[in-house]
């Protein structure tokens, strides 16, 4: 096998280091093992792609994760098969591709070096003007005809998360529609792969980072190193590096541990391993409730689904991610390991202010349990954004009430976008216990609603809005209830 070794090109420094001790980064790019001897933690994938490898047909447009035009496929070992997952390459990290496999736009030519099926259909349906963005979609939807992770659904949300400013979408959806579907034969890079097993380290300009395999050598290596920036799938910390040039420091890269990739489904709960990937958790999440299915769907687009994990969304204490209020009205529960052992908590009491949370040195988030709610729990998980796709929650409200003989005997209201954690409103709780399950109460609740948050005014949304909708979410769910259409999807469902 043809082994290709490169330097490592940074944005932070275009420089090679001198006397740096590491032990390779190793990935498979169509066929050949690339071999990375120096290694900048937080050199981006896209960076070497373009500037070291000259794979120039992978794009930089918005450096963080979000227009698509980057897109690459990775390929991982899972059982005696490689899953494929389109992904950001201008926010992924260098060492997460240790032990993968990567197809770029590239790698799609077929022996004669001309378009393969998908390329053609899109040449020749008009689905590319000026061509910039062309490439990114090209790999989403190649990832759709392979049977990439994730790609399970409808080509216009396949493709969410990939922007175009000049063709429109409709020509781009029907040749995806049109390209069918083709098997992958990944013999050979299933054996190449095998042969790159094993963990990686490096040091770059002293910056030590490491890539355990394990929880126990996670965990040794966090009560060495207490302050190291933990890194699962970099959709947040990597906009620190491209937007912020920021420097993190010694870096932990958890993507090879296969415990955090868990997922426990039982009778009374549904047990998710921190690594596990949102666009893996998806179809588990919508069994627990449709709600929270629907609100997994909408967190990023596919790529950013395909790398965000779930316990990164938790321990980052974002007061707007997505996932921490649905998981707190559901009354989910986290698991903290650490050389010391484990300690379980309710989730809503990890975060304890603006990005501190109730992490001690040397702890990492292991996994979380979502109890399984009764099927007579009326439930709302809704998500409000100035974009439907692919956007940041402006207020993202979760509710749980369970009612007997039509009186609420419990509720859980939470919250994002809402204050500077995610949070209950214990007033509106306060206001819906023990009343009737009825209009005049859910009324009542959401003026009651109203003293619980001070929310701030930015680009998302003003203060003012944030308090009316969050009210007119509890009233939803009431109409709801009733079997209102409150949107145009349930509408159409109707």
């Amino acid at each position: 096998m043809r082994i290709t070794t490169y330097r490592c090109w940074s944005r932070l420094s275009a420089t090679p280091p001198t006397g740096a001790a590491d032990v390779p980064v190793r990935f498979l790019l169509d066929g050949e093992v690339v071999e990375l001897d120096a290694v900048d933690p937080t050199a981006t994938v896209l960076d070497h792609l373009r500037y070291t490898m000259r794979r120039t047909g992978t794009k930089e447009g918005c450096a963080e994760g979000d227009c698509g035009a980057c897109t690459v496929l990775v390929g991982a070992l899972e059982g005696e098969g490689v899953a494929w997952r389109a992904v950001n390459s201008c926010i992924q990290f260098l060492p997460m591709l240790d032990g993968k496999a990567v197809m770029t736009v590239e790698s799609l030519k077929n022996d004669t070096g001309t378009l393969n099926a998908l390329q053609e259909t899109m040449a020749c349906n008009g689905s590319s003007q000026c061509g910039f963005c062309t490439p990114g979609f090209v790999m989403s939807l190649h990832g759709r005809t392979i049977g990439a992770r994730g790609c399970d659904l409808p080509v216009e949300e396949v493709i969410a998360g990939n922007l175009c400013r000049c063709t429109g979408y409709g020509p781009i959806i029907e040749a995806g529609e049109g390209a069918g579907s083709c098997e992958q034969d990944d013999t050979r890079v299933i054996a190449a792969l095998k042969a790159l097993e094993g963990s990686a380290s490096g040091e770059w300009r002293g910056r030590r980072w490491f890539a355990p395999r394990t929880c126990d050598e996670l965990a040794v290596l966090l009560a060495e190193h207490p302050d190291a920036r933990l890194v699962a799938g970099a959709t947040d910390v990597g906009l620190w590096v491209t937007k912020g040039l920021r420097d993190l420091g010694t870096v932990i890269f958890l993507g090879g541990i296969a415990e955090l990739a868990a997922i426990e489904e039982s009778d009374d709960a549904l047990t998710l391993g921190a690594g596990v990937r949102y666009a893996d958790a998806h179809a588990a999440m919508a069994r627990l409730h449709p709600d929270l299915g629907e609100l997994v769907r909408r967190i990023g687009g596919l790529q950013v689904r395909n790398a965000g994990t779930i316990g990164g969304n938790i321990a980052n204490g974002s007061p707007i991610g997505d996932g921490p209020p649905a998981l707190i009205a559901l009354g989910a529960e986290l698991t903290l390991r650490s050389m010391a052992g484990r300690r379980t908590m309710a989730l809503e009491d990890y975060f304890l202010a603006y990005g501190k949370q109730d992490r001690q040195p040397g702890e990492f988030v292991e996994s979380v349990r979502i109890p399984r709610p009764p099927a007579d729990a009326v439930i709302l998980i809704s998500k409000l954004s100035r974009r439907f796709d692919s956007d940041i929650s402006a207020v993202c409200g979760a509710f749980a009430l369970r009612v007997e003989d039509g009186v609420i005997e419990e509720a859980r209201a939470a919250f994002g976008g809402m204050a500077a954690t995610p949070k209950r409103a214990g007033t509106c709780e306060a206001a819906l216990i023990g009343q009737p399950f009825a209009e005049a109460t859910f009324t009542a609740a959401a003026e009651a609603l109203k003293a619980d948050f001070e929310p701030l005014t930015d680009v998302r949304g003003s203060s003012a809005y944030r308090v009316e909708a969050a009210a007119n979410l509890l009233r939803r769910l009431w109409l709801r209830s009733q079997g209102v259409a409150t949107s145009v999807l349930e509408a159409v469902d109707g």
